[in-house]
């Protein structure tokens, strides 16, 4: 496999080389449609600039671009920008796992922060759960590496996603699209926008997408996995004056699946450790089957809306002012088979209520070698929490086979406030340098109430605790600061410096009295250099960026047991603590080349170095209380994608668009406590392998560019891999492996007007 790795990396090597030729050769800029790299406009700093003006480091993609890709959600981003890993969260069908350059947070327990900001037209979507989005009628996404704590605050600590939708315009524009592939996948798009009057355009968008489970109980036949979805949005666009914009939109979807199963991976035990369910260590290669608990509803719900409006106010030629106003409520009802077996060992259901209210104000100020944004931000959330956990099992004959349900109700509200300003200007046509500022105050108010509910007298002895109102507030200011140097029209270079942070908390986890207390904030300090190009009039394109980050008081949940003084029987404990300090760098690679008509190459390479520098815990008294020896989790050293396709011309026929990729992800540990106990020998179930997926798609388009006709196929080589894992340990051994889908294939057609 590093040998095949080095083959590719000499690939890419040479698609470089192949641009450096072309400019050797002082190849004549081409012309005409297919024969220039895409020019993307983004918004990564506020304001519309080229993307390769930008001083940082972001990977831009367009609506064509993301069905070159075979992206139709979030998760499809996998692989395409270095650097980033992104999957559907463990045990659930409605949440997004995504890390950047090492950073990241993959509990989507309500009370746990992301540390990878989401926005959508420029809202914050602050919690995981109801990230898990299908994209449909965008304009673009856009992916931001790196701390970006002084335009867009907390939870920015690894970087941030923007999806920008496309809004209403002066035209009629219509489109539908079917699609029909394995699993019994079934899928509907539709929109429909245009003027209804000089000063006002209105449009909606839909989807519904069905997929049966790629995951099946052997015994029952019930499926997992799956897939059933509907989404609405409309939009309005009104413009009273040439001075005032308007944007309005509101947007529901409607998840209904199955569960979302793993596979166990570690022998299953009662709470004195009689063991249960032996499993083979390392355990059997996955054949998607799994017995789950039949007494567990085969059920996850989420409904999310929103809505927002958005204010934007000409003053004058250099100054604007828009407003941001953003409603959003989020309703789950999630049952989670942890263990994922027909044991009572690990059956939870949580259900969620939380709605947020946002309000921004933003200045800006463009004028001469002056670019001034500023603004201030307000949000208040609230979250109301139900848990249930079922663990009959974990009891065992030696307490009778007695029944154990223990649930936890939490309310957690949040009132963040921020105020920011971020000033460029430009010392010469060549030269700009820019600094920015942000100050964040953040109240997060806590109450809790937990309860054990059991047959056996000696578990509900003292059977709850409680409290109300645990407060705390926290402050953080995030500077930022780069220098930006044209070299020429087609070279930027710049370098970067910034600070992010990701937000304190309360553990919502904790089972047992102290758990719950509060843990600080993460800090990060950021550092990267970068060059951008484009060369032969646009036909390729090579960008490099180095990076360090220095991650302080990183957020660590970590798994134990402690002896229950009211029982003496060991119980477990989850808890969070600021573990210490990591420290990742690396170095990123975006190629993209067009060397002759109708040909288009690409590849995206990361590497990533990530270690931890500090990690306290006083359980592993072998190494003298640290954990520092253990490799931190979604930090694979190697990510890579290659793609290319070719556009056959066939006249009055339309075309035909031929294309693949390959997309690399070294060895990669998939949960923090990823060592047996206290030692330092790998879980197996805990890592993934180093592996290859490969995509290959075929599509016709008419002459007019309305029809297509396309055959996607999605990891062709049935490569067996994983994409997450739950160490729940203390938990009778629980440890349990999730998995990408197998081979699939996708035939879509498509209208647009």
């Amino acid at each position: 496999m590093r040998t095949m790795f080095k083959a590719a990396l000499l690939a890419g090597a040479a698609w470089s080389a192949c641009a450096t030729f072309a400019v050797a050769q002082d190849a004549p800029a081409a012309t005409g449609v297919g024969t220039e790299v895409e020019a993307v406009v983004v918004t990564a700093r506020r304001t519309e600039e080229n993307l390769q003006d930008v001083p940082g480091a972001v990977s831009a993609f367009s609506e064509a671009s993301l069905e070159r890709l075979q992206v139709t959600d979030v998760t499809g981003l996998q692989g395409a920008v270095p650097n980033v890993n992104i999957s559907q969260g463990r045990g659930s069908s409605n949440a997004t796992n995504i890390f950047i350059r090492g950073i990241g947070q993959p509990d989507a327990l309500q009370t746990f922060d992301p540390a990878i900001g989401v926005y959508v037209d420029d809202v914050y979507y602050s919690r995981i759960r109801g990230t898990q989005f299908d994209l449909f009628d965008l304009e673009r996404v856009e992916v931001l590496r790196g701390p970006q704590g002084t335009l867009y605050g907390k939870n920015t600590i690894g970087g941030a996603l923007k999806v920008v939708t496309r809004k209403p315009g002066d035209d009629f524009r219509a489109g539908v699209s079917a699609a029909y592939g394995s699993y019994n996948q079934m899928e509907l798009k539709g929109s429909v926008s245009g003027p209804v009057s000089d000063t006002l355009s209105l449009g909606v968008a839909g989807l519904v997408s069905k997929r049966d489970g790629f995951v099946e109980d052997p015994v029952t036949g019930e499926e997992y996995n799956d897939k059933n979805t509907w989404a609405v949005r409309a939009a309005a666009t009104w413009k009273p004056s040439d001075d005032i914009r308007v944007d309005l939109s509101a947007d529901y979807s409607r998840d209904d699946a199955a569960m979302s199963v793993g596979q166990a991976t570690s022998t299953l035990t009662t709470i004195l450790g009689v063991p249960l369910l032996a499993v083979a260590s390392p355990p059997p290669a996955y054949d998607f089957k799994t017995r789950a608990s039949p007494g567990l509803p085969n059920s996850t719900e989420l409904t999310h809306y929103g809505f927002a409006g958005t204010v934007t106010w000409a003053i004058s030629d250099a100054l604007s002012l828009k407003s941001i106003t953003a409603y959003r409520n989020l309703e789950t009802d999630d049952y989670i088979d942890i263990d994922a077996t027909q044991l009572e060992l690990g059956d939870v259901f949580v259900g969620v209520n939380q709605n947020q209210t946002s309000q921004e104000f933003q200045l800006t100020y463009e004028d001469g070698p002056w670019t001034v944004v500023g603004g201030v931000y307000w949000m208040n959330e609230q979250i109301d929490s139900h848990q249930e956990a079922y663990a009959d099992d974990f009891l065992g004959a030696a307490f009778g086979n007695a029944t154990f349900m223990r649930t936890v109700d939490d309310d957690l509200e949040t009132t963040s406030k921020a105020a920011y300003v971020n000033v460029s200007f430009d010392i010469t046509d060549a030269v700009q340098v820019t600094g920015g500022v942000r100050y964040t105050n953040e109240e997060k108010t806590y109450s809790r109430s937990t309860s054990t509910f059991s047959s056996f007298a000696l578990f509900t002895a003292d059977p709850a605790f409680a409290f109300k109102n645990l407060t705390e507030t926290w402050e953080d200011v995030s500077p930022m600061v780069d220098v930006r140097w044209k070299a020429a029209e087609n070279i930027t270079l710049y370098l970067r410096g910034s600070k992010g942070f990701k937000s304190g908390g309360f553990n919502g986890r904790a089972n047992n009295p102290g758990e719950q207390a509060p843990y600080d904030p993460e800090e990060v300090t950021s550092y990267e250099a970068g060059v951008k190009t484009t060369w032969a009039g646009g036909r390729y394109l090579l960008n490099l960026t180095a990076f360090t980050n220095d991650y302080q008081d990183f957020q660590a949940r970590v798994s134990g047991t402690v002896i229950d003084p009211g029982t003496s029987l060991p119980s477990p404990e989850l808890t969070v603590i600021n573990a210490g300090s990591l420290k990742t760098s690396g170095f990123e690679v975006e190629a993209v080349a067009r060397p002759v008509r109708g040909l288009l190459l690409d590849a995206q390479i990361g590497m990533l170095n990530a270690e931890y520098e500090d990690f306290d815990d006083a359980r592993f008294t072998g190494t003298g209380g640290s954990r520092a020896f253990q490799t931190p989790a979604f930090a694979p050293k190697w990510t890579a994608r290659y793609g290319g396709q070719y556009t056959f011309d066939l006249g009055d026929n339309g075309s035909l668009i031929v294309g693949a990729q390959a997309k690399y992800r070294s060895e990669m540990a998939l949960a923090v406590d990823n060592t047996a106990g206290i030692t330092t020998t790998r879980l197996p179930g805990m890592w993934d392998d180093d592996h290859w997926i490969w995509d290959a798609r075929a599509v016709w388009e008419s002459g007019d560019r309305r029809y297509t006709v396309g055959l996607y196929g999605q990891n062709i080589t049935d490569e067996l891999y994983k994409t997450d894992a739950q160490e729940f340990s203390s938990v009778g051994g629980i440890r349990t492996a999730y998995y990408g889908a197998p081979r699939t294939a996708t035939l879509r057609l498509t209208a647009k007007y």
